[in-house]
């Protein structure tokens, strides 16, 4: 009875660490319309040579996967969470979208150039604590929120594989942060 104490006690510590990182803290499932998603990973993303902290994300699946170009493809529901950690201004948020579409796009970039405009108008300053939501679902697009404030919904696969592709294709913004993403702990 003591030993099965402990495993449970361990078992319940563990599952409760997976879902915080620097200081953020993400369920371990949510639910998106009638499907249960499962944090996949988390990983912070840090900038300069400094390593400054930048924001932690949180990556939620149908279908918990290790396999980045898998969830790429994937016609799952799937969401990506940004948690700022430090204020971050909309003319660093809208070049570092620029850039991870031009080394990751799934597609060449000016057959999603129109909607990747739209994801920049959309973008303002994201002062520390708050969160910017990509949301996935078949058939409907990926729902762009800032906070609780859904900004629009950009329906097209291409541009929602290569929004994805950002943190998870070849050239991610860190290795870390992809790592984490995936369910790597580096």
């Amino acid at each position: 009875m003591r030993f099965a104490t402990i495993v449970i006690l361990a078992l319940a510590a563990t599952s409760a660490h997976a879902g915080k990182k620097a200081g953020v803290t993400m369920p371990d499932s949510i639910r998106v319309s009638d499907k249960v998603l499962t944090l996949n990973g988390m990983g912070l993303r840090e900038a300069t040579w400094l390593n400054i902290d930048v924001y932690v994300g949180g990556l939620y699946l149908e279908h918990v996967s290790s396999d980045p170009a898998s969830i790429i493809a994937s016609n799952q529901t799937k969401r990506l969470v940004l948690q700022f950690v430090r204020d971050v201004d909309r003319k660093d948020i809208v070049k570092a979208w620029n850039e991870g579409f031009a080394n990751n796009a799934t597609v060449k970039v000016a057959t999603i150039q129109t909607m990747i405009d739209r994801l920049d108008g959309w973008m303002g300053d994201c002062p520390d604590g708050s969160t910017l939501t990509f949301t996935y679902e078949p058939g409907k697009g990926v729902a762009v929120d800032i906070g609780s404030t859904r900004k629009g919904v950009i329906d097209n696969d291409d541009f929602a594989r290569s929004l994805f592709a950002i943190w998870l294709g070849a050239k991610p913004p860190t290795k870390a942060l992809r790592n984490g993403l995936l369910g790597s702990h580096p």
